[in-house]
């Protein structure tokens, strides 16, 4: 498989493999349910979802887990997590290629990027946000870490691979038929349901 960029690839191989494992558990489950029971109640009812960079798939089994009869589906580089996710058992579909080249076969009433954007390269963002919005009949959700104005940060020893700015305002700033509907922020040392700091954007088409 080719790659546009060197992040795909990095998170294609082994560091994206050590991530899959790494990010896994039981609380680290109960947060992100958490979490999306707060954005469920403003969507209601989903009968489909799919995920740009589901890893493993636990925002998804989170999904699941408030909304049993959602379809979802999943867009996921890594070989590792989606040998993950087939074994999980609980994906419609499963695309095992990267974000940016995924054309999606049909929309679902919620497409959703949570932590994948701030690993996207900068100038490839612009297609992120058109497939995210291709992709959504309805309703869009960001969550990623925020930053009012674009910064590169070190990650793990790693640089160019970490990106902070205003995803959500940009992707809102390209589609100006997107509103938002709500957003909040996950803390990290949150006692009961802690998440890596994050803040998380719902934006519904109009």
């Amino acid at each position: 498989m080719s790659y546009k960029t060197e992040q795909e690839l990095f998170w294609a191989g082994e560091f994206g493999d050590a991530y899959s494992q790494r990010n896994d558990g039981e609380q680290l489950l109960l947060s992100k349910i958490a979490l999306f029971s707060k954005i469920v109640q403003r969507t209601g009812r989903l009968s489909s979802v799919i995920e740009f960079g589901a890893n493993i798939g636990l925002n998804l089994k989170a999904l699941k887990n408030l909304l049993p009869n959602a379809a979802v589906s999943a867009v996921e580089i890594n070989e590792f997590a989606k040998n993950q996710l087939e074994q999980w058992g609980g994906c419609e579909a499963i695309y095992h290629q990267s974000a940016l080249d995924f054309s999606s076969p049909k929309t679902y009433e919620l497409s959703m990027v949570l932590g994948v954007l701030i690993h996207i390269h900068p100038d490839e963002l612009a297609t992120m946000y058109a497939n995210l919005y291709s992709s959504s009949s309805r309703w869009i959700l960001l969550s990623e870490s925020y930053n009012p104005t674009p910064v590169a940060i070190d990650y793990r020893g790693n640089e160019g691979r970490y990106f902070k700015r205003d995803f959500a305002g940009e992707m809102m700033a390209q589609y100006p038929d997107l509103k938002l509907v709500d957003y909040g922020f996950v803390y990290r040392n949150d006692p009961n349901f802690p998440l890596d700091d994050t803040t998380w954007f719902l934006l519904e088409k109009c």
